[in-house]
């Protein structure tokens, strides 16, 4: 059976130059980069340049660049770290209900701690509102977070704008930016960040590798505790490989940014219109002109959209609903039930997230297939309808 990947926002396949960069590595630059002699200096020459090519792609300095074990670790490094290192005074929390877990669930546990949080409802397109964000600060706000891209309906959020409005008060901002690395163009200097979150698996890099790039005169406490690995900022032996693997994923995304966005961009438009044209009674989730340009989020009324994820998978189509880091759970999306979805339309969305290898033909092989597959769900259960 053929076998066609959408679902690359939960991860994507490794570049060949990621492959290969990281088993030269492995074969040949064993040292420990903290180490002084000759095979410990080599393996520090391929983290520095692996750092500055993270940094590049980013619009960075490369000793801004901290290594952690993927975008959760970075997510929980800025708020842990900045709320560690927050002054008395200072101990409210900004963000928003569409976060990942990793974020969401990171702000209950500060909550518990003794913080005071505000967790923002985004609009119905799945965009928070800067008016919102100013009116929830007050003089106690020490940090604002609000994710780049959603990972469920690609939505790109005002950043820059955002941020300022949390520098108005003396708020540091953090921006979770791992679904928008190597989709759209970043550059967190212009965007105004303090702190932004990143990982190689979202970019044709490996998985358990990730970064939190933290601008220079920022006040980070280390979560966790050891040597002084990362400029002190996250202990533990340098994942070489990894790492490597990272800086060349990052590389390459920089030098393919343009020709991507343009080709995706026609690919999901071209599954979007299909679906518009062959389906009915469906809803595109999302504003549909600020996002990343590979995602679509599609509610299918009448139908489960468990049951139809499994059906596309035996077809041979592999999509999802929603954070691959949700799967198992039977409650409707929080992203979907946040933009004020009801819970039967949450319940019926599916997220198809497209990616470098994909092709016209295979776009048009699942709208050919997509139909069919949804009229049978719908017989099987028209009640729901």
């Amino acid at each position: 059976m053929r076998r066609i990947y959408f679902d690359h926002n939960a991860t994507t396949p490794l570049d060949d130059q990621v492959v290969e960069a990281m088993f030269a590595v492995c074969r040949n630059e064993f040292g420990n980069a903290s180490s002084v002699h000759y095979y410990g200096q080599r393996a520090k020459t391929a983290l520095d340049a692996a750092r500055a090519a993270v940094a590049d792609l980013i619009g960075a300095d490369a000793a801004e660049v901290v290594f952690t074990s993927g975008g959760t670790e970075a997510d929980n490094l800025a708020l842990r770290g900045a709320a560690a290192a927050a002054d008395a005074g200072r101990r409210h929390l900004v963000t928003v209900g569409f976060e990942h877990e990793a974020v969401l669930n990171t702000v209950k546990s500060l909550a518990r701690a003794g913080w005071e949080t505000t967790v923002l409802p985004p609009d119905g397109g799945g965009v928070v509102s800067p008016e919102r964000v100013r009116e929830a600060i007050t003089d106690r706000t020490g940090l604002v977070s609000v994710m780049h891209a959603n990972n469920e309906v690609g939505t790109v959020q005002p950043i820059a704008e955002l941020a300022a409005i949390a520098h108005e008060s003396g708020a540091l901002f953090h921006s979770d930016m791992v679904q928008s690395a190597g989709k759209i163009p970043i550059n967190v200097r212009t965007l105004g960040v303090d702190l932004a979150s990143f990982s190689a698996h979202k970019l044709y890099g490996p998985k358990g590798v990730g970064a939190l790039w933290v601008r220079r005169g920022v006040r980070l406490m280390p979560v966790l505790t050891g040597g002084r690995q990362e400029r002190n900022r996250r202990p533990g032996t340098e994942n070489v490989p990894g790492n490597v693997g990272f800086g060349v994923a990052a590389r390459v995304a920089a030098g393919r940014l343009a020709e991507d966005s343009v080709r995706l961009i026609a690919l999901r438009d071209r599954l979007e219109q299909g679906v518009l044209a062959r389906v009915g009674a469906i809803d595109v989730n999302g504003a549909r002109d600020a996002r990343v340009p590979n995602t679509s989020n599609i509610s299918f009324a009448g139908v489960e959209a468990e049951s139809l994820l499994i059906a596309l998978d035996l077809e041979g189509f592999a999509v999802s609903t929603g954070s691959a880091c949700s799967s198992g759970t039977l409650e409707p999306s929080h992203v979907l039930k946040a933009m004020g979805l009801s819970s039967h339309r949450a319940q019926s969305s599916i997220r198809f997230s497209l990616g470098r290898g994909n092709t016209e033909q295979e776009v048009d092989a699942l709208l050919e297939v997509l139909p069919g597959v949804v009229e049978r769900l719908r017989s099987l259960a028209p009640a729901v309808r």
